[in-house]
């Protein structure tokens, strides 16, 4: 008898091979799985195999058979590298927090994410890993969302985290790498005039001072009097002045240095307009009229309100 047909069946699909006369062999080309086999037993697929004579007789190998299994088996590996995304800190983010929590997800949609093979870096760092101290890790559909808290605060200054991952099928992330800022120092804020205290009958005021901040320039000046704001102020070089107009009696004057992390300083002044003139009421010589030589007392009564 001869053999009529030879099928293959993989996951679930049916195909024909061809008689091959120069091999002896029953062929086909097969187009595999669009899909990992990670999922499949021993991360395989079962292949199984049909032969039938012209007689009608059928013989059948699969995964199990003690002869031929181990060649039944197909290993598929996806292709697509599994993805890491950054929510916090952001590209180019200046932070206050010196422990800042770094947020990020895991995604494979095939094989699914090798958590055991991420590694977290900061400033290139060693490899902070899914088990390390500070590292929240949760399972979610298609991978995993993190959070990993330094345990010790980080210096005041510019920072570079990167993050990698690999999926089950061995493929690796692109690096991600994302730099921050720490800034938890405010600005420096020198009022150099006018002083406290200041008693003036000027209502024009020149308000005059200095700042800077090393981290998160450049810094923003605000003035307000008695409440309320005085316009923009240029700062140049770290140096600022702004004319302002007071009212008679007391003025608060508030001047407030911002810096790009949103840190603030403040300095109060508080300044006194006082534009009326003493009032003289009454005056006495006493005596008088006096002798040449001899002393007499004035006396003057003065208001000033």
């Amino acid at each position: 008898m001869a053999v009529s047909s030879v099928k293959a069946n993989i996951d679930g699909q049916n195909y024909d091979l061809t008689y091959n006369g120069a091999s002896g062999k029953w062929e086909a080309t097969i187009t595999a799985p669009s899909t990992t086999s990670w999922h499949e037993p021993e991360n395989k697929y079962g292949v199984t195999v049909t032969a039938t004579d012209d007689a009608g007789n059928v013989t059948v190998k699969d995964r199990t058979d003690a002869t031929l299994g181990n060649s039944l088996k197909l290993r598929v590996l996806e292709k697509v590298k599994p993805t890491v995304t950054l929510s916090s800190p952001s590209s180019g983010a200046r932070i206050t927090n010196a422990k800042p929590p770094i947020t990020f997800q895991l995604r494979d949609a095939d094989s699914g994410i090798k958590i055991d093979s991420l590694e977290l870096k900061i400033d290139g760092g060693t490899a902070i890993t899914h088990n390390s101290s500070g590292m929240v890790v949760t399972s979610v559909t298609g991978g995993y969302d993190c959070t990993y808290t330094p345990p010790t605060a980080l210096s005041n200054g510019a920072h570079t985290v990167t993050i990698q991952i690999g999926d089950n099928d061995g493929n690796t992330s692109t690096l991600l790498s994302s730099s921050f800022t720490i800034d938890t120092v405010a600005p420096t804020l020198n009022v150099s005039a006018p002083v406290e205290g200041l008693k003036t009958n000027k209502a024009n005021l020149t308000v005059s001072g200095s700042t800077n901040d090393v981290t998160s320039s450049p810094v923003t000046v605000t003035i307000t009097v008695n409440g309320v704001d005085q316009g923009a102020v240029t700062v140049t070089s770290g140096n600022f002045s702004k004319s302002v107009t007071l009212v008679n009696g007391a003025n608060v004057i508030v001047v407030k240095a911002k810096d790009t992390a949103g840190l603030e300083t403040t300095v109060t002044r508080n300044v006194t307009l006082d534009t009326v003139a003493p009032t003289i009421t009454a005056v006495t010589l006493v005596p008088n009229p006096v002798d040449g030589g001899a002393t007499f007392v004035i006396s003057v009564t003065v208001t000033d309100e």
